[in-house]
């Protein structure tokens, strides 16, 4: 199956997310604080940086040395000491209860249990498990029964996440209906 992501704005960023499973859920755990581009570039950044995106690697590398990959400019993230941290824990659970191996994990009988999979690595929530969900679900056809249940509000149809951005005029719209969420929000306030 031939897929095709536009998260980054990249092309071979955006390759490697759509072929790679790990670099795909990497990308998924540093989507936090940093634009959704930075976060999902993330990957192919530490591919470039060590000839590939092998979590058996980063799972085994020297954690001051990746700490100090991962900082180097331009930065994979803002918080590029304790993402390191976080990649390398989220590598070493892929590497120990999944053969090194997000497609092993993702390969659930439903998404009930696609989403407690998910929620179980470190670093994923239960809206970021819920986002990662329908992600697989509307870019990647991981759609075992009950995935837009255990997607919640994100296995919708619309422009509410990462999961709905297939290009630059789908990322305005999920940009602009958070924006509203927000100003909403802080109305009830």
């Amino acid at each position: 199956m031939t897929r095709t992501m536009h998260l980054t704005g990249d092309p071979d960023a955006d390759r490697l997310l759509a072929t790679d499973a790990n670099a795909l859920v990497a990308g998924m755990l540093l989507d936090q604080q940093v634009p959704m581009e930075k976060a999902f570039a993330g990957p192919a950044v530490i591919a470039e940086r060590m000839g590939g995106f092998d979590v058996r690697r980063i799972a085994d590398a020297d954690p001051a040395e990746f700490a100090a990959l991962c900082a180097r400019t331009p930065a994979i993230h803002r918080y590029p000491k304790a993402m390191a941290e976080r990649l390398q824990a989220l590598c070493r659970v892929l590497v120990e209860d999944w053969g090194g191996s997000a497609a092993s994990l993702i390969d659930a009988p439903s998404g009930a249990e696609l989403k407690r999979r998910v929620q179980a690595l470190p670093g994923f929530g239960e809206q970021k498990a819920r986002a990662l969900v329908a992600l697989l679900g509307k870019q990647w056809g991981v759609t075992p029964e009950g995935w837009r249940e255990a997607a919640g509000d994100y296995g919708l149809d619309g422009f509410r996440s990462v999961a709905d951005v297939t290009d630059a005029e789908s990322l305005a719209r999920v940009r602009e209906t958070k924006r509203a969420a927000k100003a909403a929000a802080k109305e009830r306030r």
